[in-house]
């Protein structure tokens, strides 16, 4: 996964990243570093292969290792990390060579993982980032469950996909 390789040492993902770090470090809720990324990207893979959805593998884990990039500028600037995290993942994207219609598969996935929309189909890079950034979270054995924002129904109550 050579593009995807680039993106782990692309200035500005790198940037970001460090930003989010430093801007967590104390945080006692999930965070969003690259074990939750690379959790994300695992998760929609499977999803991917055991729906027979036919998403590329390199475009799942660029994907996922960017959908939560925003969360420097949102920290810094208060800008919505889905909205931030789109504008940054197509800079990302061009510089790591990937092509117009991945940049804007993947850059649509990230701006609206966040909410869906109520006619999202299952079946849509959007649904499948939404929801395996939700299942990435392991609710159920988590210190701060009571103290969570999240909903009850979208807390992870066991493992599933």
């Amino acid at each position: 996964m050579e593009r995807v390789e680039k993106i782990l040492s692309n200035n500005i993902y790198n940037q970001c990243m460090a930003c989010i770090e430093k801007a967590e470090e104390n945080r006692e809720f999930c965070l969003h570093d690259t074990e939750h990324s690379l959790a994300v990207a695992r998760i929609a893979y499977i999803m991917n292969l055991e729906q027979n959805l036919g998403f590329d593998k390199e475009c799942i884990y660029a994907m996922a290792l960017l959908h939560d990039i925003g969360r420097c500028r949102e920290y810094e600037d208060g800008i919505p990390h889905h909205e931030a995290g789109s504008v940054l993942a197509a800079e990302i994207l061009k510089a790591c060579g990937f092509s117009e219609e991945e940049i804007y598969d993947i850059t649509s996935a990230i701006s609206s993982h966040k909410q869906l929309s109520k006619d999202t189909s299952r079946r849509e890079l959007k649904y499948v980032l939404y929801k395996a950034d939700k299942l990435s979270r392991n609710c159920f054995e988590c210190k701060m469950y009571d103290e969570c924002y999240w909903d009850e129904e979208k807390k992870n109550q066991t493992i599933t996909i």
